[in-house]
């Protein structure tokens, strides 16, 4: 290589690293060219001491010679791993006498298991789980649950819009909830109707306690006679057999979603101490669900008369719940991948789940 006293020849150098054979020798002359003193970082230094014009000069031609071996560096980098690759699969040949693992490591991941748990109850309770696709047209998603073009509740989520257009040539969406799975249902079927929708959703967030791909359980009753009491019942049912706590407490408190009237967010009794919360104890309270009866328009806009039929939806977030059970405190891990996280918090396939206080059918 070259020192700092000689003149830059930038063909022998781009011809020297394009014949080097090995990785190792490749970073070598990187670090000597390119890293902090190396020969173009110091000559980029000692520009600093020229007058402006030859400075400006040189520090053009500087920067466009070390542009040239970046890419030339990375160019034969990616040659040089694909090679190594190659070789190493076609030579690498499996030990088939190894001894298999006797006990098996596979786990059922938390939220498989928490989702499984709730359609369970719900299904005990009468409900039929449909599904519905990830990537939905702003009608399903937006303006058949009340939220016309801008309006304010438009504001509540922060949603991921796609370039790709629905038939009324607005963009379509990445779903913000599974409420739209609710809406497919109602516009092909006429109620009675008792489903649950569960899946993903997506929304532009991410932190401890957020994510931009989550899971949302929602259901849906409509019928000619269901009211308010119907849910509160279905929620106490709900809520204690996936808790397993038998006499868990809830709180009903108003509040507003576009899809609803009334709207109630629901809580739920606990205890909270520096290492964890303890559902079902305590004086405190925890928001767990949103939920309310189905506001006539929704009705509506899916082609039912309001005055025939009425029910009510409910919807809570999957990782929510499985944070609170199973005592997982960052959000993210779920998404990681990290099997010994998956070993400690996963669930053999024979596992029973803890559900079951008090199931039964629902009346509609």
């Amino acid at each position: 290589m070259t020192t700092d006293n000689t003149e830059i020849k930038p063909q022998e150098l781009l011809h020297s690293i394009q014949n080097t054979t090995s990785l190792e020798t490749l970073e070598q002359q990187r670090i000597q060219l390119l890293g902090k003193k190396g020969h173009i970082s110091l000559k980029l230094k000692n520009i600093a001491s020229l007058n402006p014009e030859e400075r400006k000069k040189q520090g053009k031609i500087l920067n466009q010679i070390k542009q040239q071996l970046n890419e030339a560096f990375s160019q034969q980098k990616d040659k040089l791993s694909t090679q190594a690759l190659d070789t190493k699969l076609n030579t690498h040949k499996p030990d088939l006498s190894l001894p298999v693992s006797s006990k098996p490591q596979g786990r059922i991941h938390p939220l498989r298991r928490i989702i499984e748990e709730m359609i369970s109850v719900l299904g005990h309770m009468g409900f039929s789980l449909k599904e519905g696709p990830d990537i939905e047209e702003d009608f399903f998603n937006f303006s058949s649950l009340n939220f016309p073009p801008q309006h304010p509740a438009r504001q509540m989520q922060d949603t991921f819009f796609l370039n790709a257009r629905d038939k009324e040539g607005l963009p379509k969406v990445l779903r913000t909830h599974t409420s739209p799975v609710q809406i497919r249902s109602l516009v092909k079927t006429k109620p009675p109707l008792k489903i649950i929708a569960a899946g993903r959703t997506f929304r532009c967030d991410s932190d401890q306690t957020h994510a931009p791909m989550f899971h949302q359980v929602e259901g849906l009753l409509i019928d000619s006679s269901t009211h308010m009491g119907h849910l509160k019942g279905c929620l106490e049912t709900f809520c204690r057999s996936i808790f397993g706590v038998k006499n868990l407490s809830l709180r009903f408190r108003p509040s507003f979603f576009p899809f609803t009237e009334p709207s109630l967010e629901v809580d739920i009794r606990c205890r909270r101490t520096p290492e964890k919360i303890i559902i079902g104890e305590g004086n405190e309270w925890l928001e767990i669900l949103g939920c309310g009866m189905v506001h006539p328009q929704v009705l509506k806009n899916c082609g039912h008369d309001p005055k025939k039929f009425q029910g009510f939806a409910f919807g809570i977030g999957v990782e929510r719940v499985a944070m609170l059970k199973y005592g997982i405190p960052d959000l993210r891990a779920f998404t990681s991948g990290h099997i010994p996280w998956l070993q400690h918090y996963g669930f053999h396939a024979t596992d029973t789940p803890s559900v079951g206080f008090g199931l039964h059918p629902l009346k509609s």
